[in-house]
């Protein structure tokens, strides 16, 4: 799906913090401040009410990537790792940040965000897999809440109050530092990054994670050195290493605690080598200058899987509306391998530009047979119905998918537009209340729904329908602030 298929409704940090300061406060998470468990202040319940208003601010003022391939390929590789980690008490959420900026950071309820630039610098999945496999183990000790815990004993502040910089400090360290400054002490200041303790815990749990899972133990160490070789004499240290600290020493216990496993070699993943492809080709540099770069990588062999560096190729086309070329390119990967998702996201797009919609149709269609509710499949078969103007066939979609998928952004914010393109006022208003919701702003989605329940004057069920939903949106507002 084109990635700038997506509307989204920015609101800017200083909106968030003003109209759901308790939702950012109690949601602002940082990788740093960890701990281990039982936490008598913050309950786990809590702590998946935070995380979920820290997700929705997260969107609403970060540029997350909305594409449904990376968001299947990052939780798909995120939650084969949970599977393999002890204390887990959530459901795990993976998202990926547009960001070259080397980051990664977690928060409470499982939350785990990752910076594009990070899986653009690791040379292989198993260096992915070792940082997400440490975030996981900073939420399965549950560090973050037993910092904030400790914190909230010794400083004159809300729980609150302090995560309104923390959750700043974990996406952007600079202007979260600086923000804590104005309400913390400057030893206070100091320790919302992760102590030595935290952060030797979550590399031993981590590791195991890792190993568990089937990947080289090797990626933790290989990823830290390289980091640290990199910006060893850099001025502006990555954000990464602002709030996880990384001293020789911990980069020498990394590569002991690899040592006592037996070394794995493994074969690339294509979906690895395909997923940093596609970033590169589609959110870094512009597509002339990408056509160039990854035309020189197949003509020189340096690539680990040449159908990675055509992919690469056949979408940096794409972005230069080369669309011919790009469909040779595509159709070529796509005939020998029909049932990959990252080629049939691209032949999508490339089949929509051309407005050639009914190859497209046919073949989402049968793909939705085999793969019914798959959010790539069924997102880019809605969108493509809706482009083509059959749009009940894309609200039907939508529709069911959503019936399991309800906070999935994109297919909201798509089903608003198809809607919006059937002239269904009310449910249109409906829909992007949802939306709003999606981004916290609940007094928004409340005058959606009042705008919704005014055009609905002879639909009795709808009527009562949008009245139980102001209902639970008052609800959810009520409780962020008895937060």
């Amino acid at each position: 799906m084109k990635k700038s298929f997506i509307t989204i409704i920015s609101f800017s940090i200083s909106f968030l913090f003003a109209t759901s300061a308790h939702s950012l406060a109690t949601d602002k998470n940082q990788l740093p401040e960890i701990g281990t468990s039982a936490v008598s202040t913050l309950s786990l319940d809590k702590e998946r009410m935070y995380g979920q208003a820290m997700m929705r601010s997260v969107r609403a003022s970060q540029p997350i990537i909305h594409d449904p391939v990376l968001i299947e390929y990052i939780n798909d590789l995120g939650n084969e790792l949970v599977k393999n980690a002890e204390g887990v008490n959530y459901q795990f959420q993976f998202f990926l940040l547009n960001n070259k900026e080397l980051n990664a950071f977690a928060f409470f309820g499982g939350h785990i965000g990752t910076h594009s630039g990070l899986i653009t610098m690791a040379d292989n999945e198993s260096e992915l897999a070792s940082v997400l496999s440490h975030e996981i183990a900073h939420v399965t000790q549950r560090h973050l809440a037993r910092k904030m815990e400790a914190q909230s004993r010794t400083a004159p502040l809300t729980i609150a109050g302090m995560v309104t910089g923390v959750l700043l400090t974990l996406i952007n360290p600079q202007a979260g530092f600086a923000a804590l400054t104005t309400t913390m002490a400057a030893g206070q200041q100091a320790s919302i990054n992760y102590t030595r303790s935290n952060e030797s815990e979550a590399d031993r749990v981590g590791m195991g994670i890792l190993v568990n899972s089937g990947f080289d133990p090797n990626g933790a160490p290989d990823f830290f050195r390289k980091m640290s070789g990199k910006y060893r004499y850099t001025s502006k240290p990555p954000a990464m290493l602002l709030t996880h600290p990384l001293p020789e020493s911990r980069i020498t216990d990394s590569r002991n605690r690899a040592q006592l496993y037996p070394n794995k070699l493994l074969a690339p993943s294509l979906n690895f080598e395909l997923a940093k492809a596609r970033l590169r080709a589609r959110y870094e540099g512009n597509g002339k200058d990408n056509i160039s770069m990854f035309s020189d990588e197949i003509r020189l062999g340096k690539y680990n899987i040449k159908q990675a560096a055509l992919y690469g190729q056949g979408l940096s086309y794409f972005e230069d509306k080369q669309y011919e070329k790009a469909e040779e390119i595509i159709n070529s990967l796509l005939s020998a391998d029909p049932k990959n998702l990252f080629y049939v996201d691209a032949m999508t797009d490339i089949l929509i530009e051309q407005k050639k919609f009914e190859p497209a149709l046919s073949m989402l269609s049968k793909l939705n047979l085999i793969m019914p509710h798959n959010q790539v499949v069924t997102l880019n078969y809605a969108n493509t119905a809706q482009t083509a103007k059959q749009y009940e066939l894309a609200s039907t979609l939508l529709q069911d998918y959503l019936i399991v998928n309800r906070e999935d952004f994109v297919a909201n914010d798509l089903l608003t537009k198809v809607y919006g393109k059937q002239k269904k006022t009310a449910q249109m208003h409906a829909q992007q209340a949802e939306v709003y919701a999606l981004l916290g702003g609940y007094q928004k989605a409340i005058d959606e729904l009042h705008t919704a329940y005014n055009a609905t004057a002879k639909n009795t069920l709808m009527q009562k329908r949008i009245k139980a939903r102001i209902l639970q949106f008052q609800e959810k507002e009520d409780q962020l602030k008895r937060l």
